[in-house]
């Protein structure tokens, strides 16, 4: 029996892009896998509290944090790291389902790859994540493809493939829909069936990475 991480990090529920993407993801998953565990981390909901990495961090460098009413007790953030690098060692795949806002990744999720990273051994010692499988399910609410006016803004994906196919190790799928503003936004009228099309592909995408992982995860345990 294998295990599914699934990390959300939009704060939206409703209408929420990157959640129905994962949403295929995992559906096609469980479809192959019904058996398998599906483990839930949602970062817009229950975000990480802001003060557990420079808690942290500062610790690890022996200085203590500048305001003593924003810290927290070492022992409690360490405990909250524990249990995010446990999730992810014990995770045989993780769905991570990002929007993009501001033109990089949320806030909510660079704290939880924060504290992840805080475990020296995931990504820079016997790297057990290595070789796992990661699906990407990503919202961008405008166009960034290469001839684009905004080519080269989306400064989340690029930041994500280097944190988990180079430094964790892990294979990475990514299915990501642009555009999503486009029905709700004025002026972008003219963009909404590219949009839909790149959604629909972008289902199809979670979909097919989704059926994939849960396959070989089968065939490493047969």
């Amino acid at each position: 029996m294998s295990t599914l991480l699934r990390v959300d990090a939009s704060i939206r529920l409703d209408g929420s892009v990157s959640r129905a993407l994962a949403d295929s993801a995992e559906a096609a998953w469980k479809a192959e896998h019904p058996d398998g565990v599906v483990v839930r981390r949602d970062l817009g909901q229950h975000p990480l509290p802001a003060t557990v990495w420079p808690t942290l961090a500062a610790a690890q460098v022996g200085q203590e944090p500048v305001a003593d009413a924003d810290r927290m007790p070492l022992a409690e953030a360490q405990a909250i790291a524990a249990e995010l690098a446990a999730e992810a060692r014990n995770a045989d795949a993780i769905l991570l389902a990002v929007p993009l806002y501001n033109y990089g990744i949320a806030q909510n999720a660079k704290t939880w790859i924060d504290l992840l990273l805080m475990d020296r051994d995931l990504a820079f010692g016997s790297r057990p994540l290595a070789g796992r499988p990661a699906i990407f399910a990503l919202a961008r609410g405008g166009g960034y493809a290469p001839g684009t006016p905004k080519h080269g803004w989306d400064h989340a994906t690029p930041y994500l493939e280097r944190v988990f196919a180079d430094l964790l190790g892990m294979n990475v799928r990514t299915a990501a829909a642009e555009l999503t503003l486009a029905p709700v936004t004025p002026g972008m009228e003219e963009l909404i069936d590219a949009s839909k099309v790149s959604e629909s592909e972008a289902h199809a995408d979670a979909e097919n990475h989704g059926t994939v992982v849960a396959r070989e995860l089968i065939g490493h345990a047969a």
